[in-house]
Parts: C-alpha cells; structure tokens; sequence
C-alpha cells in the first residue's frame, strides 16, 4: 500500500540526515519516492547517512533550519508534496547546557518550515515530528493521550511543546480545510535501532562501550520509558502522510479534519520497561556485553514514569505495533553487531525494513 502511495510523489525531509531520517530517507527512496532533504551535515561520531550512501540517492541540501530564507528556498525548489519535518535540537540533557539554540530549533525553525510551506501555491501534507516528552508529566505512570495537557520540564520538551502549540495556531490560523495545506503532529516513544549514534542515549551509550569491551554504565536503571524500533513510529508518519496526501487530493475536508492533530505512535504497553530491562537485554545479545549501576553526579532533572496511549492512530489509521520489546531491542543489536563484524549497512538496513513490513 505504501508503495502506491509514495512512489513517484515528492517528498521533503528536513532532518534527513539524522538517525530516524535517513531510516526515513532510505524508506522512501526504497518507496518510489523522489526524496529531497534539508539538514545540518551529518554528526561526525553518526555515521548512518554516509554509511547508507543517502547524498547519492535523494536531492541533498545542507543547512540551518534557524535560517528563513534558506528554508524558504528549499521548500520553493523541491515543492514537496509531502513535508516530514523531523529537524531539532532532540536530546534532553544538551538543552540544559544549550537552552537558546534548543527553542531557536525546535520552535522558530518550526515556524520558518510552514511559513515557507504556506508560500506554496499547490497542495502538502505536513507531518511534524515532536516528542512524547511534550506532556506535562507528574510521574503518575498513566499513558498520556493527545488531549492531555502540554508542558515540559527541561528546555527540550518544553521546547517542543512550544512546538505543539506552534502547530495547533498555524493549522488553526492559516492551515483550515479549504486550505491547500495539511498539518499534523506526531509524538513517538523513546526509539531504538540500528545506526544511532548520539551522545545520552542508552543504546548508543551502550554499544560504544561493548564495542571497546567495557562495562556499560547506566545511571537511571529504574526509569521506565516506551522502548520502541525506529520504524515503528516512521511506519506511523508515513501512513499518516499518505492519508493526508490523499485526502488532499480527493478534496476530502471531512478526513482532513481527523487526520489534520497531533497523534500517539507509542508502543504496547509490554514494551513500556524500565532501563534495566532494556540493558539486560542488550548486554546478553553482545557477545561478551556487561554493565554497571553508578549514579551520576551531574544528573539533570529526567522524568521516571513514561508512556503513550496509541488508541487513536490504531483507530482511525490501521496502525498499530508490530514488534515485540524483545524483537525490537534483539533487532537493534543485531544490526549494529552484524555492521561492526563488516556487514553492508544498506543491505541490512533494507532487510529489516522488509521484515518489518512483512510481520
């Protein structure tokens, strides 16, 4: 079905050349799809976009989304037809050292990406990638649901609930369904896969260390947190976007007033575990892996309790988990055991998106 629904469409990636958009990225193109992206240039310790050959597979352009005419730019030359805006500042504890830079990304560049949609002259379905950490969280351990209070502690989720509400104004403000534009918003778990390579994540963290044949150093072993693989919830935007690419298309206003809010792609509730369950696991599909309990000196405020409701997407998309807590976690390590022993990243990248799609 996806491949109908993408193959030959324009698609815009800001944020290509990160861990869940070139996963993305490669997807599409994979799809049909005529793939443009816009990013910073690819970290120097995440590896992923190169090792996946993405500049040679979909239109690269390199840049600042804090920049308006820049993105206006891009937006005009590659006129998408469907926006997957995943760009950001995306890691709790860098927010506390750069709170600034944290909001001018997730909010202004926000905002500068549907004003240069809003300057199209033709139809886009916008689907904007936030996080689950945009509810106001008071560690009851209930699953939040999309009508739940927006909030955020550290200046990364309340940055990307100022995100949310940017959103909700310009869909309500400029976005209605006469417009040519639709706009929605997506919040996903906390997603594992192979190829991510960021600094404060668990899994990364995790696998440099077993790579160097070290312990693995865990400083919050009881959080518990919506452990997810990374095409869980990319399954989820592109369905939701092909929806939306749809409805558009047929002048549907009754489906775009669904489909046009903010949507839960979270994970079974058997897969919402606290970290030592994760690590216990990562560490016994290592070869060799083992790891260690010591608090952190430095630590900043990080929610205990979290988890998402996904009734909705389930309800009114079709979409609903396909792997396990433990296919998801097994998957993972798999990938990154089987590329550190040689393997082509792209075949097995390509290899799991068929069995994902296949299970």
């Amino acid at each position: 079905m996806l491949r109908e629904n993408y193959n030959g469409r324009r698609v815009l990636i800001t944020g290509h050349t990160g861990f869940k958009g070139s996963w993305l990225a490669l997807w599409l193109h994979q799809l049909g799809a005529n793939v443009s992206g816009l990013a910073l240039p690819p970290e120097a310790d995440s590896p992923l976009f190169d090792s996946l050959g993405l500049s040679q597979k979909l239109d690269h352009h390199l840049g600042d989304i804090r920049d308006p005419a820049l993105v206006s730019s891009v937006v005009a030359q590659t006129r998408p037809e469907i926006v997957f805006h995943l760009a950001a500042q995306p890691l709790v504890r860098l927010s506390y050292s750069q709170p600034v830079e944290t909001w001018n990304t997730n909010v202004m560049g926000t905002i500068h990406v549907l004003e240069a949609v809003r300057k199209l002259e033709s139809t886009c379905a916008v689907v904007a990638i936030t996080t689950d950490k945009v509810y106001e969280n008071n560690d009851a351990g209930r699953a939040f649901a999309e009508t739940d209070p927006l909030g955020g502690h550290d200046p990364y989720s309340s940055s990307k609930a100022g995100a949310e509400i940017v959103i909700q104004a310009w869909r309500r403000s400029f976005f209605g369904t006469t417009n040519p534009v639709a706009l929605a918003s997506t919040r996903a778990g906390n997603v594992i896969g192979g190829g991510d390579f960021a600094t404060d994540r668990i899994v990364p963290d995790a696998i440099r260390a077993m790579s160097a044949g070290e312990s693995v150093w865990v400083r919050n072993p009881g959080s518990t947190r919506p452990w997810q693989h990374v095409l869980e919830p990319l399954f989820g935007y592109l369905l939701l976007g092909a929806q939306m690419d749809q409805a558009l298309r047929l002048n549907n206003s009754t489906r775009r007033s669904i489909l046009e809010s903010s949507w839960n792609f979270g994970p079974a509730l058997e897969s919402v575990r606290p970290v030592h369950d994760l690590i216990n696991l990562v560490t016994t599909r290592w070869p060799g892996g083992r790891w260690h309990h010591s608090a952190d000196a430095e630590a900043v405020h990080e929610a205990r309790l979290l988890a998402l409701d996904p009734a909705k997407a389930a309800r009114e998309l079709g979409w609903q988990p396909r792997w396990t807590f433990e296919q998801a976690v097994n998957t993972t390590v798999d990938w990154y055991h089987a590329v550190h022993q040689g393997a082509d990243p792209v075949a097995l990248s390509l290899q799991q998106i068929q069995s994902f799609t296949q299970s």
